[in-house]
C-alpha cells in the first residue's frame, strides 16, 4: 500500500504513445553519439528507463519534489507506527480492565486485607479451633431434690415469708389475708387426730395463714417434716384438721360446725387446709365457693413451696464454684 507521491512504473505503456522505456526513432544496440549515461542503456532487465532525457536534453527531474514525497512517506510511515503502539496499548489496557474488573471480588479482598482462612496467632502460627468436649454438662438443680432434703432446704423459713403481703388472687378471685402464727408445737395447732399424726412422722414445726372471700374463710396450715417420706405418712394418715386460725378481723368459724378439710404434700412438706362460713353455716357439696376458696389456697400453698425450692436450686446454680 503506498500513501500518495511518485510511484515506480510497473508496465510499459502501449505501443503509440512515448513514454518511459520507448525511446523515439532508436531501437536497442543502437547507441547515439557522445557519452554514455541513463537513458542510453536498454535499463534495468530490459526495462523502460525510469528518467528518460535526463542525459539527452529532457527535462530535468523535480528533486526537491521528490525528496518530500519520500519524507511525507517516512512520516506516515513513523505515524502508522505510532498509531498501531496506540491501539495495541490500548487494546493490553482494555485486557487489563477486564481482568480487574473479572476479577473484582478479589480485588476488594485485596484491598480489605484479604479473606483470612485460618487465624492466625501473635507469633503467627494458626490459631487451633474451638473444641468442645465430649462430656455432657450437668443438668440444672431440681427444686424438689431442695425442698426434700434438710440439707439442702436451708433458707430462712417463716409464716410471713409463705404468706407475703395483705392479699393474694388466684384467677382473678382476690382473698383478704386475716392472721399469720408459727410453731414448733405442732399438735397445738390441730383438730381431731391430726396432731398425733403429726407428731408421730417427726413434725418440726407448723406455719398458719387464714383468708377470707365472700363470707368464706379458709386456714392453710403448713408442716415441716424431716424427710419427704415422713411427710407424705402424714398426708396419707391425716384425720381432722388444722385448727382455724381467728385475729386480723376474721372472727371464730369452723366452731361446731361442718367444715371442708383437705391436704396434700411436696417434698418435706405437708399442707392442710379448713374451709367453712363466717356465719357458721354447715358446709355440703353443693356449696361451690367453699369447694373453689378451699383449692385456690391448696395451689397456693403448694406454688409457694415449689417456689422456695426453685429459689435455691437457681441460687446453687449460680454460685461460684458449683
Amino acid at each position: 500500500m503506498s500513501f500518495g507521491g511518485p510511484q515506480w512504473p510497473h508496465e510499459p505503456q502501449q505501443q503509440g504513445q512515448q513514454g518511459y522505456g520507448q525511446q523515439p526513432q532508436q531501437g536497442y544496440g543502437q547507441q547515439p553519439q557522445g557519452p554514455q549515461g541513463y537513458g542510453q542503456q536498454p535499463g534495468y532487465g530490459g526495462q523502460p528507463d525510469p528518467f528518460p532525457g535526463a542525459q539527452d536534453g529532457g527535462p530535468t527531474p523535480d528533486w526537491g519534489a521528490l525528496a518530500e514525497a519520500s519524507a511525507s512517506r517516512d512520516r506516515r510511515r513513523r505515524w502508522l507506527m505510532i498509531g498501531g503502539g496506540v491501539v495495541a496499548a490500548l487494546a493490553v489496557g482494555a485486557i487489563v480492565a477486564t481482568a480487574v474488573v473479572a476479577s473484582g471480588k478479589k480485588n476488594d479482598e485485596a484491598k480489605n486485607g484479604g479473606v483470612p482462612t485460618a487465624t492466625a496467632s501473635p507469633t503467627g502460627s494458626p490459631t487451633p479451633e474451638p473444641t468442645f468436649s465430649s462430656v455432657a454438662p450437668p443438668p440444672p438443680p431440681n427444686p424438689k431434690d431442695y425442698i426434700s432434703d434438710p440439707k439442702k432446704d436451708k433458707a430462712p423459713l417463716s409464716a410471713e415469708g409463705l404468706f407475703p403481703g395483705k392479699k393474694l388472687t388466684m384467677d382473678k378471685r382476690p382473698y383478704r389475708k386475716g392472721a399469720t402464727s408459727a410453731t414448733t408445737n405442732c399438735a397445738a395447732v390441730t383438730q381431731g387426730g391430726l396432731g398425733a399424726v403429726l407428731k408421730k412422722n417427726g413434725c418440726q414445726r407448723v406455719l398458719r395463714a387464714t383468708y377470707v372471700k365472700d363470707g368464706v374463710a379458709i386456714t392453710v396450715g403448713v408442716a415441716v417434716f424431716p424427710s419427704e417420706a415422713a411427710a407424705l405418712k402424714a398426708k396419707d394418715q391425716a384425720t381432722g384438721g388444722i385448727a382455724p386460725l381467728a385475729g386480723a378481723g376474721v372472727k371464730e368459724f369452723c366452731r361446731a360446725t361442718v367444715c371442708l378439710r383437705r391436704s396434700n404434700a411436696i417434698g418435706r412438706y405437708a399442707y392442710f387446709t379448713q374451709a367453712g362460713f363466717l356465719d357458721g353455716k354447715k358446709v355440703t357439696t353443693a356449696d361451690k365457693p367453699v369447694f373453689r376458696a378451699s383449692d385456690d389456697l391448696g395451689t397456693f400453698a403448694f406454688n409457694q413451696i415449689y417456689a422456695r425450692g426453685k429459689a435455691q436450686a437457681s441460687a446453687a446454680a449460680n454460685a461460684p464454684g458449683e
